[in-house]
């Protein structure tokens, strides 16, 4: 028998625990192909200014072979940045109050899965990531949110025995919070 435990809560999960190191995109000197460089809005963090640099779609690794010793150090010193669990947290408290919006908010306090967190075009998005299909509480909200953009913001996240869906409409509404259990049969 395959038994899957659920949530086993870790005591000393926290926001504060939680925080990521900041992240950078990379980037090359143009002519120069073997030092990685992290980039900031206007350049390198070392210094280099954009228009000198060819900037890549992969983050910067602090940690890697060629990666510039100043960009690394101020990487490093950068500060953290919230968990993907507090950001949630954070636009989740603007929903509509009510027991599954609490649920949620208590279990992303206490380090609920963010299982998917995507922003695109909204028939993609309910086709294939919604699950509007296995909610039972706030379905017909979040198929009506679904309905009234061209794009939208979504998240899964999974905690204790629900499936939670958060939507998030890109014209600054309230997200919609809906609810399903996590192993529908």
């Amino acid at each position: 028998m395959l038994v899957r435990m659920i949530d086993a809560p870790d005591p000393d999960w926290s926001f504060a625990t939680a925080r990521e190191p900041a992240r950078f995109s990379a980037g090359e000197r143009n002519g120069v192909a073997d030092v990685k460089h992290a980039m900031a809005a206007s350049g390198t963090l070392c210094g280099i200014p954009e228009d000198h640099v060819t900037r890549y779609r992969h983050l910067f690794v602090p940690q890697g072979p060629r990666a510039c010793p100043d960009c690394r150090r101020q990487a490093d010193a950068a500060p953290t940045q919230p968990s993907a669990q507090e950001r949630l947290h954070h636009l989740v408290q603007t929903a509509a109050p009510g027991d599954v919006r609490d649920d949620l908010i208590a279990g992303l306090a206490r380090g609920a899965r963010v299982a998917l967190w995507l922003h695109g075009p909204t028939a993609t998005l309910a086709q294939h990531y919604a699950g509007l299909e296995t909610l039972t509480e706030g379905a017909e909200p979040a198929a009506e949110a679904f309905g009234a953009a061209t794009t939208i913001g979504l998240a899964r996240v999974e905690h204790s025995c629900w499936s939670f869906l958060v939507v998030l409409p890109e014209d600054g509404g309230r997200p919609l919070v809906a609810r399903g259990p996590r192993n529908p049969g």
